[in-house]
């Protein structure tokens, strides 16, 4: 009996940590952190740079206990994988990228050499940063490399134009996955075409949809209708605080994230949309570490089908078609996916699919359902090891007959 019982609750325990929606129990406390790295909206002085941060981070932060990207790294750690990070460059000071790292020229003539506003080492690090012992900080795909483009100016300014030139440098760098973290407020000829560019040569452009702390404002390019739009969340899960003139197509955690700066070991804190992007760019590289066969269009529907969903219908106009999930997004067997053998009684995936006009119902939510199931059946056994023993005892037989004691001869 207790033997039964112990193995029903850890896999009671085990099942639990896999259903979609449940919030972070662990990490450090999304306000603690006084070192905050400044938005790109907030601009730096021209002579001034971001300076180190002396903290360190010992626990899981809450936006990657909620991922869970842990639970995929025996699977995938998106080794070979080729991130493109758009932005304002990256310093690899603390080493967590080592010789992941490539550079691609600086698309600003006067640009800065270094990272100055620290906003292109924090998400690179958020994408890729390699795990470290006793640090429980770590990149959603630890072992992606990525290619630094920088487009902005020592202050973090961009144009659309500039924009254009990066991702064209980051396709033909050849990057599968382009996140373009600096944010523009207008469109260009340059930019629908550098975007259209990326399509063609099956590249994913995923992008924030608005400016870090520009509420309400148009984001370029997440509003081209080809590239991968993402609002960020808070801890539990909790709705965008920004809004958003783009279109939503998923979330993920953005508000009091933690993550790597530039000169130094040590962590920051920031908040925006970029963020919630540079983490679905992330798991975008785990899945196609595991699904390098998947075109463009397949990875984007894979990433849209694997949510827990927004709550109701899709996409919805804030969450789109809701949180991304990792491990989902890299296990889940997807019904267009699948055809039956020759025998038909096994279905295999079928690689290389092409993107369906919109997703199916949630494959995460359909695997907490199959494991609902299997815990009834687990609770049933346990049951029955606990009440078969003692039904013996008292001679039951099935049916509900049981057998009479013998009569006793009084003489």
């Amino acid at each position: 009996m207790r033997g039964a019982a112990t193995v029903l609750a850890l896999l009671l325990c085990g099942a639990l940590t896999l259903r979609p929606g449940d919030a972070a129990a662990a990490g450090a406390a999304p306000g603690a952190d006084p070192v905050s790295l400044p938005a790109l909206t907030q601009r730096l002085s021209d002579d001034t740079c971001l300076k180190a941060s002396a903290r360190t981070v010992t626990q899981v932060p809450w936006a990657q206990a909620r991922l869970r990207p842990d639970m995929v790294w025996p699977l995938s750690e998106g080794a070979g994988v080729t991130v493109a990070v758009v932005g304002s460059g990256v310093d690899d000071a603390a080493g967590l990228l080592g010789d992941r790292l490539k550079r691609a020229p600086r698309q600003f003539d006067s640009g800065p050499t270094k990272d100055c506003a620290g906003h292109g080492t924090f998400t690179a690090g958020l994408i890729a940063a390699a795990r470290t012992p006793g640090v429980g900080f770590a990149g959603v795909a630890p072992r992606a490399r990525i290619l630094d483009v920088p487009v902005t100016d020592r202050r973090g300014n961009t144009t659309p134009d500039l924009l254009a030139k990066g991702i064209r440098v980051a396709v033909d760098g050849g990057a599968r996955v382009v996140v373009t973290v600096a944010v523009a407020g207008t469109d260009s000829p340059a930019l629908s075409g550098a975007v259209r560019y990326a399509v063609s040569r099956g590249t994913v452009v995923i992008a924030p949809a608005s400016p870090d702390g520009a509420n309400g404002a148009a984001g370029y390019p997440a509003a081209h209708p080809q590239v991968l739009s993402v609002l960020g969340t808070g801890p539990g899960g909790a709705p965008p605080r920004q809004d958003s003139r783009t279109r939503v197509d998923l979330t993920a955690p953005g508000e009091a994230v933690t993550g790597p700066g530039p000169r130094g070991r040590g962590k920051f804190t920031a908040s925006g949309p970029s963020y919630a992007a540079a983490l679905v760019a992330g798991t975008a590289a785990l899945v196609l570490g595991y699904h390098p066969e998947l075109s463009a269009g397949a990875l984007v529907h894979r990433l849209r089908a694997t949510t827990s969903g927004p709550g109701g219908s899709v996409p919805d106009p804030v969450r789109g078609y809701g949180p991304v999930d990792p491990v989902a997004a890299v296990t889940a067997v997807l019904p267009e996916e699948r055809r039956d053998d020759a025998s038909g009684s096994a279905r295999v995936p079928v690689p290389g699919v092409t993107m369906p006009p919109g997703p199916g119902p949630s494959a995460a939510g359909s695997a907490w359902w199959v494991s609902a199931g299997s815990l009834a059946v687990l609770a049933a056994v346990a049951g029955a090891a606990a009440v078969v023993p003692r039904g013996r005892r008292r001679r039951w037989r099935p049916g509900g007959y049981r057998a009479p004691a013998p009569e006793r001869n009084p003489g």
